[in-house]
């Protein structure tokens, strides 16, 4: 597996993101949406997770449909539609640019029913 994790910086927002697309729980609408960062292209593949981090806590995840790389150097397209899940896990997580791989075994993730509270 190689899920990645993201952070959704402060400055954006946890409303916006979650304004963003389908979330957690709720029915695909057919819609595809994209979390853009930086870095060098990660090994991911379709099906796969992308982890989101907010103000210091996992908030969930989503399966990865595709991954597009512009021809804007550097920049990444992590691109999603629905199935996305809220877990966490007991550890806080500091912000971080860019992508990183997942480096928790997933059998320590726990349902995080609160995760639209900042």
């Amino acid at each position: 597996m190689s899920d990645l994790v993201v952070t959704v910086p402060k400055t954006f927002g946890l409303d916006r993101w979650i304004g963003e697309g389908d979330p957690a729980g709720a029915p695909w609408t057919g819609e595809e949406w994209g979390f853009y960062t930086w870095g060098v292209r990660p090994t991911i593949e379709p099906g796969e997770r992308v982890y989101i981090v907010f103000n210091g806590k996992l908030r969930g995840y989503a399966p990865l449909i595709r991954l597009v790389a512009p021809k804007r150097f550097g920049q990444i397209v992590l691109v999603r539609g629905g199935g996305a899940e809220a877990v966490t896990i007991k550890a806080p997580i500091r912000g971080f640019r860019g992508w990183r791989p997942r480096w928790w075994d997933r059998d320590i993730e726990i349902p995080f029913p609160d995760w639209k509270t900042p």
